[in-house]
């Protein structure tokens, strides 16, 4: 773990307050922090809807980025993107910016916070990969009517979270990981997070290893949560399935996340800004504080995190301060008053709730060459090419069999949406203006040329048809690296 402690001997940690409700939660965790005796020294930065409101669309400036360059550690509010400001998340740039590739959010049955699954004992943990996947954030409009995202997964950012999702279950002591993964319908993308997992659990023969289907993972969670110790999912997954298991728990009021990667951990609370909510004293600040909780551990401050814990858990088993997400307006205290509870309690231990025991999580070493697989041999046979055109598959086959006459490819088919429409198979598909046309290699021709697509490509352009991009289609030591349509031979 890599932090900066500064000649007083305090660790030094970079503080966002954040937008809305922001300010108030991390003021709770900071009083606590501070009433617990951590020697710790604040860098107070800002990002968010404020630096939005500069001109900066990145929504962080360059100030913040020198200080966790120099801290290495953040504990941040939610952040806004505010209509008509910035186009990115400043959240979701801060992640990708310090390469923070894991997402660490665990949900814990809490005394005293009554939900339907009470007393079943949840304690599991979702960590999600956190910097590629649909949230590489690579769109186009392929057509004025038709988007495309793409969902980019690596070899290299699998064996990362894979690796972290085994540490961390080591660190605290649990048995079992469930790689949640749609990899029987996306068997390339999704599908190399399986492979890498069940290449890389036979390095923990400690720790049980299990692949489950994701939307039966979100089943099991609503039925017998209990079942779960850490699941490891990709990006868009594990951003759906960790809101599911805070609701399990009472709310996202109870959600606390962190952010690690090997060079830079940054702890938040998973709720957002709730900008109606701001200025009320109001607020639940239990999940800002529990991430504040995962960042001592992580600043190798396990007895203050502990301390901390058992004193959120008395307060809560007494029941005397409840914030309105709990118990209502009626009845509820304020963030302030919660707050001083918890700081009265340090010292106290709960009698039927106990914080967990924590070793430090050993981080695998990303190198650089980290997942590069390098094929022995290699070749393109054929390409999709991917026409705009609102006109009927047949009218755009019969224009493009009579352009492939006499080069080195042929037309395998046409899809739409995913689904081959032509050569017709008697499906009753509803079309869009976007073909995805597959021209194939010739069978006795070798291999085809980025001569030949270039080509091909201006015999097309002067038939009226018009083509937005293509994707080589190649083999890889003999592998098709390419899947079929639904319909496709």
């Amino acid at each position: 773990m890599k932090f900066h402690v500064t000649e007083s001997g305090k660790k030094l940690v970079t503080l966002i307050p954040g937008d809305g409700i922001g300010p108030e939660v991390i003021e709770s965790a900071r009083r606590i922090i501070e009433a617990a005796g951590v020697p710790i020294e604040w860098e107070v930065r800002q990002a968010g809807a404020s630096v939005f409101k500069q001109g900066i669309q990145s929504g962080v400036p360059q100030d913040t980025i020198d200080s966790i360059r120099r801290t290495r550690v953040v504990l941040k509010g939610p952040l806004e993107t505010p209509v008509g400001y910035g186009e990115k998340s400043a959240n979701v740039t801060l992640r990708k910016l310090f390469e923070t590739f894991g997402n660490i959010r665990p949900a814990r049955e809490y005394p005293g916070v009554k939900t339907p699954y009470s007393g079943r004992g949840i304690d599991l943990v979702v960590i999600r990969e956190n910097v590629e996947d649909l949230y590489a954030g690579i769109e186009h409009m392929q057509s004025p009517s038709v988007a495309q995202c793409l969902k980019l997964i690596s070899r290299k950012g699998c064996e990362k979270i894979v690796r972290l999702a085994f540490e961390f279950a080591r660190s605290e002591g649990r048995k079992k990981v469930h790689c949640a993964t749609k990899a029987n319908i996306m068997k390339m993308t999704e599908g190399m997070l399986k492979r890498t997992f069940e290449e890389i659990a036979p390095e923990y023969p400690d720790i049980e290893a299990y692949h489950i289907i994701i939307d039966n993972c979100a089943h099991q969670l609503v039925k017998m949560p209990e079942q779960f110790d850490v699941i490891v999912t990709t990006n868009m997954n594990g951003d759906i399935i960790s809101d599911l298991t805070s609701a399990l728990i009472g709310g996202l009021g109870f959600a606390p996340s962190a952010n690690i990667g090997n060079e830079v951990a940054i702890f938040e609370a998973v709720h957002g800004s709730a900008p109606k909510y701001a200025g009320k004293n109001c607020i639940n600040p239990t999940a800002v504080i529990g991430s504040a909780i995962m960042m001592l551990r992580h600043l190798e401050e396990f007895e203050a995190a502990a301390k901390i814990e058992n004193a959120l858990y008395v307060t809560l088993e007494e029941g005397k301060y409840m914030t309105r997400d709990v118990v209502g307006d009626a009845r509820a205290c304020t963030t302030t008053e919660y707050t001083d509870a918890i700081i009265s309690n340090l010292g106290k231990t709960s009698q039927t709730w106990k914080a967990r025991e924590h070793k430090p999580i050993k981080l695998f070493e990303a190198k650089p060459e980290l997942g590069l697989i390098v094929p022995e041999k290699r070749r393109v046979i054929g390409f999709d090419l991917f026409i705009e055109k609102f006109a009927s598959p047949e009218q755009i086959g019969k224009q493009l069999e009579e352009l492939t006459e006499g080069t080195p490819v042929y037309l395998k088919m046409i899809s739409n949406r995913g689904t081959k429409v032509y050569p017709s198979v008697g499906a009753m598909t509803d079309t869009v203006d976007h073909h995805r046309c597959r021209l194939v290699l010739r069978e006795g021709l070798e291999e085809l040329s980025d001569a030949d697509i270039i080509s091909f490509l201006q015999k097309v352009t002067t038939t009226g048809l018009f083509w937005n991009h293509i994707e080589k289609l190649q083999e890889f030591d003999g592998k098709l690296s390419f899947t079929k349509a639904q319909g496709e031979d």
